[in-house]
């Protein structure tokens, strides 16, 4: 009699990726997950105490896939921020059932904007930023909330509507709304002068 395959974690949160890609969070359960597997679901629950810490470490390697794609060709990029707007439209266009998992799901994606904007992860961008428009780290974090939300309501409405995604709007999109936050901070420093 051949060895019973262990079902190990890995397996079942690369399963549970492919079917939240595949069909969206809604089809991501431990049944659904063992189906895939070819198995009961009682491995999958023997791995994980709760279905809620699987679906949390599937959202980990969801974010992971994110931030990995987000990166892409960031190297050679002249506008890295602007790149990574790009990106992640693209990704919204793209992979929009990861999209809204990650995004817009059941508090998956703790945490609102001002935090994001004051993540230290973001430091480096932020430099760069306050490098290219030549402001403050203040100003820096008002721009880079302003493409924030620009990038995230277009990546939002690319993920859930019939809407055909054109990297050359995108990318006019990005630089005005660059140039337009650029603009209005110099305006704003002017005034308070």
């Amino acid at each position: 009699m051949p060895p019973k395959v262990r079902i190990t974690q890995e397996m079942i949160v690369e399963a549970g990726f492919a079917i939240v890609r595949e069909e969206g969070a809604h089809a991501l359960n431990a049944r659904t997950v063992a189906q895939r597997l070819g198995c009961s679901t009682q491995p999958v629950l023997y791995q994980f105490a709760t279905v809620d810490d699987m679906r949390k470490a599937v959202y980990t390697c969801a974010d992971a896939f994110h931030a990995e794609y987000l990166m892409q060709g960031m190297e050679e990029s002249e506008m890295p921020l602007l790149t990574l707007g790009q990106n992640y439209i693209r990704f919204a266009a793209q992979e929009a059932r990861l999209f809204r998992f990650l995004f817009q799901s059941s508090g998956l994606g703790s945490g609102n904007v001002m935090e994001l904007v004051n993540d230290p992860t973001l430091s480096p961008m932020l430099e760069i930023l306050q490098q290219a428009a030549g402001v403050t780290p203040e100003a820096a974090r008002r721009i880079f909330l302003q493409l924030f939300l620009t990038i995230h309501g277009y990546a939002s409405l690319l993920a859930n509507n019939p809407m055909p995604y054109n990297e050359n709007e995108a990318a006019l999109l990005l630089d005005s709304a660059f140039t337009g936050a650029c603009a209005a901070e110099a305006i704003t420093k002017e005034d308070h002068s």
